[in-house]
């Protein structure tokens, strides 16, 4: 019995391990399927991560060669621009090169002119200088012959007959020196005069300056017809707000192809050409979108009255100068007299002056600021309604500007008298540079005057924000602040203006005076989650 339990034993062991040994080459079998598998995803997962890192350096290798083209092409425009700046540069050194050997010649020249002269002069004043030793011991001798004959023939003393021919000799001295007096009075005119009018010659012959006259319109391109309602917008709700806000005139032409801004003034003319130029190129033209960019084109024009000023003192080497007078200086390019630009003008006076004053031994560089400086209150009399002499008076008193400059602005139009060389030069240089044939226009300036007359007269009254003469003054817009003026004061404070500009008036006509009034609020809604 015992051998049969061990028999069975050995059986169900035998089958154990049968079945061992088959679990073990089943689960073999499956951890291997397994494992392949994996393998498999591994190297697809690997293959696939190789492809994309492979794409994405290919894709890299494109954007830095892009980029480095991009590069190469900024850097050779940049250095054809450079190349185009220096030729430039060099071309106008050589020019003033040559200008400036000439000018050198020219005083050379003039200087071997005047030593001749002088030498000339030298050698006649010491012949006469030999006559008159000559005319002397003759004299002298003529003299006492005259005595002893007096003494032999006449009853006077030796000292009455010296007495009696002293006075007839300055009888006779006297009217010689008057007769010399006068004659060296009108030699030394004549020369002055022949001087002054070389110099002046001389000073306008070696200025080469641009003279053009400045026009009351600006045109602007319209890219095609349909822009013309853009900018007129719904109702003309558009065009109304550009008026509003900028007090410029706006004109169609007839085929539809441009746009005209009239406007007496210049600065606010430029203002509106470049904010009509930037909607028009932008597209979005609404009234909202108009305030905006004209005052932000205003602001950036402020900015570059400052850069303006600072190369027209770099041009003229007029060395340090305040910030407020730079600012002014560029100013002036939007204002002009009589239709000459006021910037160009003084620049024309600032030149002259400095040649005029060199020749004459004055100070360069202070007749130049005197000269670009004398015009300076025309920059304000627009804002301010005043005379520009005592206003560029007043700003350069502030800013301590030289006695010689306060001098010029008050001379120039007779209010003090000249007081040095370079005054006197700046007053020439400004009656040069106005008088020439061409330079002023009358008509435009009396249209010019007249405008602004209507906007002085809306702006006495208190109230009043700003005014803008329009429509060659037929229409006068005022603007009145909100937080002064009720509505129902309004019709009171237009019949006002009204009633002053048919009391001042002086040409016939009809000027329609519209005044508006406008409230605006502004508020902030805070999102909270």
């Amino acid at each position: 019995m015992s051998s049969g339990l061990i028999y069975i034993s050995l059986e169900v062991l035998v089958a154990c391990l049968i079945t061992a040994l088959v679990m073990y080459y089943v689960m073999k079998k499956i951890y291997y399927a397994r494992g392949q598998a994996t393998l498999k995803s591994a190297s697809a997962k690997a293959k696939l991560m190789e492809f994309q890192a492979k794409s994405f350096v290919e894709a890299e290798e494109m954007r830095m060669k892009s980029q480095e083209c991009k590069l190469q092409q900024q850097y050779e425009n940049k250095n054809l621009q450079l190349q185009t700046h220096f030729e430039k540069k060099e071309v106008h050194l050589k020019h003033l090169e040559a200008q400036h050997k000439e000018f050198v010649r020219d005083e050379k020249r003039y200087l071997e002119k005047e030593k001749k002269e002088l030498e000339k002069e030298r050698q006649i004043l010491e012949q006469e200088k030999e006559n008159f030793k000559k005319q002397r011991v003759v004299c002298k001798e003529a003299q006492a012959k005259a005595l002893d004959a007096m003494l032999n023939y006449m009853a006077y003393t030796k000292d009455e007959i010296k007495s009696m021919i002293l006075e007839q000799l300055e009888e006779e001295l006297e009217a010689q020196k008057s007769a010399l007096i006068r004659r060296y009075e009108k030699e030394a005119k004549e020369e002055g005069k022949k001087k002054s009018y070389a110099i002046l010659a001389e000073a306008t012959a070696r200025f080469a300056g641009n003279y053009a006259t400045e026009n009351l319109t600006t045109r602007i391109a319209l890219p095609c017809s349909d822009y013309i309602g853009r900018v007129i917008g719904k109702d003309g709700k558009n065009i109304e707000a550009f008026k509003k806000v900028s007090g410029v005139d706006i004109e169609f032409s007839e085929d539809s192809s441009e746009l005209c801004l009239s406007s007496f003034n210049l600065y606010r003319r430029k203002v509106a050409s470049e904010t009509l130029k930037i909607l028009i190129e932008d597209g979005r033209i609404q009234p909202n979108r108009i305030e905006e960019v004209y005052h932000r084109v205003a602001r950036n024009l402020e900015k570059e009255l400052l850069s303006e000023g600072e190369s027209v003192v770099l041009e003229l080497e007029l060395g340090a100068m305040e910030d407020e007078l730079k600012i002014l200086i560029g100013k002036m390019r939007y204002r002009s007299s009589f239709g000459q630009n006021a910037l160009q003008h003084s620049k024309e006076v600032a030149l002259l002056a400095g040649l005029i004053a060199e020749q004459l031994g004055g100070d360069k560089k202070l007749a130049r600021r005197a000269g670009i400086l004398h015009d300076i209150g025309k920059a304000l009399t627009q804002e301010l309604g005043r005379d520009h002499v005592n206003l560029g008076v007043e700003v350069c008193k502030r800013h301590k500007e030289d006695p010689v400059v306060i001098n010029a602005i008050y001379a120039h139009h007779g209010h003090e008298e000249i007081l040095s060389v370079e005054c006197a030069s700046v007053c020439a240089a400004d009656v040069l540079s106005a008088g020439r044939p061409g330079a002023r226009i009358k008509s435009d300036e009396e249209y010019a005057k007249r405008m602004q007359a209507l906007e002085e007269i809306a702006l006495e009254f208190d109230g009043v924000e700003k005014a803008y003469a329009m429509e060659s003054g037929r229409e006068l817009r005022v603007i009145v602040k909100s937080n002064q003026v009720r509505d129902n004061q309004v019709p009171i404070i237009a019949r006002k203006i009204a009633k002053k500009i048919e009391e001042s008036a002086q040409y016939v006509g009809e000027v329609g005076v519209q005044v508006v009034r406008e409230s605006r609020f502004k508020t902030t809604a805070t999102l909270k989650q």
